[in-house]
C-alpha cells in the first residue's frame, strides 16, 4: 500500500488582497448603514440617474460617501490592472509591491488630472460645468468600481480565465465609461452649448489626450 504524502497549501502570498477586499466590504457595509437612502439610489445607477438628480451639489465631491466609494474605486481599477498586466507576463498576480506601484500611479494619474481640470477650467470661467461633471465621472466610476469588486475576487482567487472572458469585461467597461459620457453630454447640454469652444478643448485635452498616451507608452512598451 503506497503511502500517503500530504503537500502543504501555501496561501500566504494572497493574504494582503484578502486584507483589501475586506477593507473594501467594511466601507460598503458602512455606507449602507450610515448613508442608507443614498446607498439605495446609488446601487441603482446602471438605470436611474435619480442620484445624480439629489446629489448633483458639488459639495458632494468631498463627502465621505463619495471618498470611501473612491478608495473602493482604486481598489478595485488597481486589482483589475495587475490582473491584466500579469494575465500579459508584465506583473505578478499575488505581488503586493505590484499592487502598491499601481495603486500609486493610478491615484496620482486621476489627482493630478483633476487638479489640472480645476486650472484650466478656472482659466476658461467652466468652474461650475467642471464641478458638476467631475462629480458626475466620480459617481459613475465609484459604481463601475463597486461592480468590478466580486469580479475582481474571482479574478484573483481561480485560474486565469479564457481571453473571451476579459475581452467581455473589458467591453462591457469601456461601453458604461462611453454611455456615462454620452448621458453627462445629454444632461449638461445647456452648459456645453453656451461654451462649446472651451469644451471641446476640455475634451480633447483632458479627456481624451491622456488616455491617448497612456495606451500608445503601455504598447511601446
Amino acid at each position: 500500500m503506497g503511502d500517503m504524502v500530504l503537500y502543504e497549501r501555501l496561501t500566504a502570498g494572497k493574504d494582503w488582497a484578502t486584507v483589501l477586499f475586506v477593507v473594501c466590504f467594511i466601507l460598503i457595509a458602512i455606507n449602507k448603514t450610515v448613508f442608507e437612502g443614498r446607498f439605495a439610489e446609488f446601487i441603482k445607477l446602471a438605470y436611474s440617474d435619480k442620484y445624480i438628480k439629489i446629489y448633483k451639489d458639488s459639495g458632494n465631491m468631498l463627502s465621505g460617501f463619495t471618498i470611501s466609494f473612491f478608495i473602493v474605486q482604486l481598489i478595485s481599477f488597481t486589482f483589475l490592472a495587475q490582473f491584466l498586466l500579469s494575465y500579459y507576463g508584465l506583473a505578478e498576480k499575488t505581488s503586493w509591491i505590484s499592487f502598491i506601484q499601481i495603486l500609486t500611479f493610478i491615484a496620482v494619474f486621476i489627482l493630478s488630472k483633476y487638479l489640472i481640470e480645476k486650472i484650466i477650467a478656472t482659466s476658461f470661467n467652466i468652474e461650475e460645468f467642471n464641478e458638476m461633471f467631475n462629480l458626475h465621472k466620480v459617481n459613475y466610476r465609484a459604481y463601475i468600481g463597486f461592480l468590478l469588486l466580486p469580479v475582481n475576487i474571482i479574478l484573483f482567487y481561480n485560474k486565469e480565465p479564457l481571453p473571451e472572458v476579459l475581452y467581455i469585461i473589458l467591453g462591457l467597461i469601456f461601453a458604461g465609461t462611453v454611455v456615462t459620457y454620452l448621458f453627462s453630454l445629454r444632461l449638461y447640454q445647456n452648459l456645453i452649448l453656451g461654451k462649446l469652444f472651451y469644451f471641446i478643448l476640455y475634451l480633447c485635452t483632458l479627456e481624451i489626450a491622456p488616455y491617448y498616451f497612456m495606451y500608445y507608452w503601455f504598447t511601446k512598451q
